[in-house]
């Protein structure tokens, strides 16, 4: 067992190490990553390791193939009888999509016992809110979440797709409103005006009933449906801008859901106003859970990739090709998998993973200290 002075010894360095990793330079498409830290992720900072997996965007990295190829699309249900399926922490993460389906970026998640198990994605004054990605990429195809919204003012509930380059297609129900849902879409983070967004109504109550919130997205056409009914559709010939450029979601998406604060002082006045107000952190149901919730009960995905990938694929790339409005995808064999958990292993006679010796000397060490 590690004594207590190496224990102290170990946490200014391993502080050094954290911070050094959570910092770098900051980058864009205009001003791309160093060979030295060449990921850009999906935050717009540089570096290595986690940088290179999920989110990090290869328009803005030091080359196209800086980062790791993204895990190819599977049919799949998932469903949450427990949390073996997900990983608490993306942190952890080396990019094995056969290991987890989903990850969680920030926040904390539960498990609850009702109808079959559901996973419960939660809101606290202090965790800024919760959001999973999937472990997997979806390039075309159709995903089916059975959600159950929150119901406060100022608390937003969000099922989209985003791309590494920041295609995105989305439903949001923000605040108070239960018996309407926002679909939306962006095309590489542009945010463009007037907006794209559509709001459906009617629907029942979205906090005490379960609904299934659909995005079915084609190469040419977008739709989303409610409880297997169409309420939009987008031709994809009809974002053609007047320089030719068609603006519509195109690249290999994660899959993810969140509940986020909209309703916080930092927050724009618009954004406050959307999401329906301050949040309450006085609201008898927050006081009662200690947190805001929304619940998600299965996701169905269906793979629809333009061409059908052949048994050896195993990851999506951006060809070397790519201009900067319409990057190719291409399949790949390569790993995913770089090991970024496992990268800064302690040899000798310790045997303990940087990762987990982190949790290991900050735990103990604020009990020794």
């Amino acid at each position: 067992m590690l004594d207590r002075k190496l224990l102290l010894a170990l946490v200014p360095l391993l502080a050094s190490v954290v911070s050094v990793s959570a910092q770098g330079t900051t980058c864009n498409a205009t001003s791309p990553c160093p060979a030295s830290a060449p990921c850009c992720s999906e935050f717009g900072f540089c570096g290595t390791e986690t940088f290179c997996l999920g989110g990090c965007n290869p328009l803005s990295s030091h080359a196209l193939d800086s980062c790791m190829p993204e895990p190819v699309c599977e049919n799949a249900v998932h469903t949450f009888p427990d949390l073996s399926r997900v990983l608490s922490n993306a942190t952890y993460f080396g990019g094995n999509a056969s290991a987890y389906d989903w990850v969680v970026d920030k926040g904390n998640i539960m498990n609850t016992n009702t109808s079959g198990g559901e996973l419960a994605l939660l809101l606290t004054q202090d965790n800024g809110g919760t959001r999973i990605s999937s472990t997997r990429y979806i390039h075309y195809g159709k995903i089916s979440a059975r959600i159950k919204t929150g119901r406060w003012g100022g608390v937003v509930t969000a099922f989209i797709t985003m791309s590494d380059i920041k295609d995105e297609i989305d439903w949001e129900f923000p605040g108070a409103t239960t018996t309407e849902g926002q679909s939306n879409y962006f095309w590489q983070g542009l945010i463009p005006d007037p907006r794209n967004g559509n709001t459906t109504t009617g629907l029942t109550d979205t906090f005490s009933n379960y609904h299934d919130f659909a995005i079915d997205w084609k190469p040419d056409s977008l739709t989303w449906l409610v409880d297997g009914n169409v309420v939009r559709t987008l031709q994809a010939s009809t974002t053609i801008g007047p320089d030719g450029v068609k603006r519509y979601p195109s690249t290999p998406s994660r899959i993810q859901l969140s509940i986020w604060p909209a309703g916080i002082p930092s927050s724009p006045a618009g954004t406050v106003d959307w999401a329906g107000g301050m949040i309450n952190w006085q609201d008898p149901d927050y006081v009662a859970a200690g947190h805001f919730y929304t619940l998600i009960q299965s996701i169905n995905i269906t793979c629809e990739d333009p061409v059908p990938p052949s048994a050896d694929v195993t990851s999506y790339v951006y060809n070397k090709n790519a201009t900067a409005f319409t990057p190719t995808i291409n399949f790949s064999n390569l790993t995913t998998i770089n090991g970024a958990s496992s990268l800064l292993d302690i040899g000798g006679p310790f045997g303990v993973k940087t990762s987990l010796l982190v949790a290991v000397v900050f735990g103990v060490a604020s009990v020794l200290l």
